[in-house]
């Protein structure tokens, strides 16, 4: 298998909707964005598969010396070898891909965010940088579209988050800030216990309405003359906004299920967008 089957392959079984986003690139910018996708999966794998915290240390220290060797042109994992010819073209630089595994790397030894701003932390590493590099391999022309690439990446990682607060705490960690937490009493054992409540319920709301604002936020951040090349980040607004609208029917049940939207459901959204231009 071959570099680039290699990315492929991993970015289409992640089932993610990163994927139905691709589908309308340019096929050299689907490579480049598929290939930075994949890359973003294995370090995150990392994190999620592995259970014994000093090995996952270990493989991302490895993955940071693999970036090194890679932007010093000795890559030898498939990942970089896909993505290092698309680097310069679209300015990806050695310090986006190392904040991404900083950001995996406070999975390992952070469990709990005292406050929100903590969170922002972790959120603009895995997500804020995510999306920077994103807008620049769609096509970014305007500055400023880095901030709405920024802020849009935050809103589709607090949906995550609100998504999986359930799976989450199975697996140790529960991201809503202890603050929050404290500000609507309720407990950490009751998140672990899956114990729904109306306390839990108005918590959910109040990290929904924050995605919301961030959402609103983004969208008022991208400059016209960007938003036709930007359409990929923007088809993952509509679906990850769908999907926050669909917890939110569903009294926000994400303790002991994932709530997701079926695959017709993101492909109409995404062709919606495509097609039509709006969400």
């Amino acid at each position: 298998m071959n570099p680039d089957q290699y990315v492929q392959d991993k970015a289409a079984s992640s089932g993610s909707s990163f994927y139905y986003a691709f589908l309308f690139l340019p096929q050299e910018r689907r490579a480049a964005i598929t290939a930075f996708y994949a890359f973003c999966r294995e370090v995150d794998d990392v994190v999620d598969e592995v259970s014994d915290p000093g090995v996952a240390a270990t493989k991302l220290a490895w993955w940071q010396a693999e970036v090194h060797k890679a932007f010093g042109g000795q890559s030898a994992h498939p990942v970089m070898r896909a993505l290092m010819p698309h680097t310069k073209t679209y300015g990806i630089e050695e310090r986006h891909l190392q904040a991404v595994i900083e950001g995996c790397q406070m999975d390992l030894d952070q469990t709990r965010y005292l406050d929100f701003a903590g969170l922002q932390r972790y959120c603009h590493l895995v997500a804020g940088i995510v999306g920077e590099v994103a807008a620049r391999i769609f096509g970014q022309t305007d500055e400023r579209t880095t901030e709405y690439a920024h802020t849009l990446g935050q809103a589709l990682q607090l949906t995550n988050i609100i998504r999986d607060v359930g799976e989450d705490a199975m697996r140790g960690r529960i991201y809503l800030p202890i603050s929050e937490l404290q500000q609507f009493d309720v407990k950490a054992h009751e998140i672990n216990k899956r114990e729904y409540s109306d306390r839990f319920t108005a918590l959910m709301r109040f990290q929904a309405e924050r995605a919301h604002g961030l959402y609103d936020k983004a969208l008022a951040l991208l400059p016209a003359i960007d938003r036709r090349a930007q359409k990929p980040g923007l088809m993952m607004a509509s679906i990850y906004r769908t999907l926050l609208r669909e917890i939110e029917s569903e009294n926000f049940q994400v303790l002991h299920q994932r709530i997701s939207l079926t695959p017709l459901r993101k492909l109409w959204l995404v062709w919606k967008m495509q097609a039509l231009g709006r969400m």
